[in-house]
């Protein structure tokens, strides 16, 4: 058995999840990002100074352990920091800015495993370093909101709000930590020297009585400097020229230290209580505080897990594994027409035959279960003709094809059955597929 929190994807699933990469790397190239790979594991320092002791992740989620030669490492919680590393140890603060991702990476937290959330978790995200242009915010903001479009993700609303710059926060830490501390009795003994290095947090709390303390507490979003307003009107001015909808959320805060001005979360109500299925923001000081010079981002991460969770809820399609299946029910024939297999996978046909001698009635049973669209019939008399019967598994219908022509025409009748599967509705009408 796996361990608690973790689990085995089996390839049903996959199938889905193959589908949701493959669309988010169609999207992500056309927006211009690139791919990158980072370590699973990095120098906890990477973490603690890039994430922030104060956070839930630094304080209580992090697998950390020592190698051989005595340093700490950390299999990876998030995606942003190990990004922002590989951006400062290559210099590519010296290439046309800003320098655009994303990535595809699991993500490992010891937290309580829940719907859609496990210890190891995939993650797809996308980080854009070099430019404080609120554009890049609302950039990397629509391109998710149209990758959970393009997908056909039901039910989701986009949660925004800002953080602020250095100037607020200064001025706003006081007014926050005035009230803070005439409630302290209402927290526990960790959320109040989560107050202390980082009183922000606390909105994130999930613990009743300090959400209904917080609910009443200031909010950075109306203490908001005059470089931070216009930043965040930016953002705001453009999300509407865009028609991207949005809810303005005071509350909002994300569960890093590193973050300024914008952040956001995408909910889905197909999620349950644990609705957010993915979000991110700017954050201006962190490649410096990786050693770098100053140099801005944004990004988000998206769960891997989470979208496809979503998109069962609607039973969403996606083609068959198994475009035909190759029923020759005579063995010296199975073996001799081996290479017309071979040349239907060399077509582009996701072609499977008989492995274990069954009779024809068996063959399409088998072909069935395995959800092809089509069946190709070769016996005995079929082959000194040199012709083939194709089934429909859908219509039943039946056509007689030459030899010669099946790579073509299983080629074009897949086309066409994939393309309907493309253009099949994911979810019901009426609902919100922002």
């Amino acid at each position: 058995m796996p361990p608690r929190g973790t689990r085995d994807v089996l390839p049903d699933e996959n199938r889905l999840r193959d589908h949701v990469v493959d669309e988010a790397a169609r999207i992500f190239a056309e927006y211009g990002y690139g791919h990158i790979q980072t370590p699973t594991f990095e120098e906890t320092e990477v973490f603690v100074r890039g994430v922030g002791t104060s956070t839930d992740i630094v304080r209580k989620e992090m697998y950390t352990f020592p190698d051989a030669s005595g340093r700490s490492l950390t299999l990876r919680p998030e995606g942003t920091a190990p990004v922002a590393r590989a951006f400062v140890d290559h210099g590519m603060h010296t290439q046309p800015l800003p320098v655009k991702f994303w990535y595809l990476a699991s993500m490992f937290r010891y937290e309580a495993p829940q719907a859609g959330r496990y210890r190891e978790h995939t993650q797809l995200g996308v980080e854009a370093l070099g430019s404080d242009d609120p554009l890049v915010d609302v950039e990397v903001i629509t391109l998710l909101s149209d990758l959970y479009g393009r997908l056909g993700v039901p039910d989701v609303t986009l949660r925004i709000s800002s953080m602020g710059d250095a100037e607020s926060r200064a001025a706003y830490r006081p007014i926050l930590m005035e009230y803070l501390e005439a409630h302290e009795d209402a927290f526990d003994e960790d959320e109040r020297d989560r107050m202390r290095d980082n009183p922000l947090r606390l909105f994130d709390s999930k613990r009743e009585a300090t959400a209904r303390v917080m609910a009443d507490a200031p909010k950075i979003a109306d203490h908001l400097g005059p470089a931070a307003t216009e930043h965040d009107d930016r953002v705001r001015s453009a999300l509407d020229l865009l028609g991207v909808p949005y809810v303005r959320d005071p509350m909002l805060v994300r569960g890093f230290d590193y973050y300024t001005h914008t952040v956001f979360e995408f909910v889905c109500d197909r999620l349950g209580a644990q609705s957010g299925i993915g979000g991110g923001g700017r954050y201006n000081g962190l490649v410096e505080e990786l050693g770098g010079p100053a140099t801005p981002g944004v990004g988000f991460g998206t769960g891997l897990e989470r979208i496809t969770l979503a998109l069962q809820s609607t039973g969403t399609a996606v083609a068959p594994a198994v475009d035909c299946y190759l029923a020759i029910p005579d063995d010296d024939l199975r073996r001799e027409l081996l290479p017309l297999v071979r040349r239907l996978r060399d077509a582009g046909v996701r072609c499977e035959t008989d492995l274990r001698g069954r009779r024809l009635k068996a063959m399409l049973k088998h072909a069935a279960g395995l959800g092809a669209a089509h069946v190709v019939i070769i016996g005995p008399r079929e082959h000194e003709r040199g012709v083939a019967t194709v089934r429909d598994m859908t219509t039943g219908d039946q056509r007689e094809v030459a030899q010669s022509d099946l790579a073509d025409d299983l080629r074009a009748a897949v086309a066409r059955t994939r393309a309907a599967t493309a253009s099949r509705p994911s979810h019901t009408e009426g609902e919100s597929a922002q």
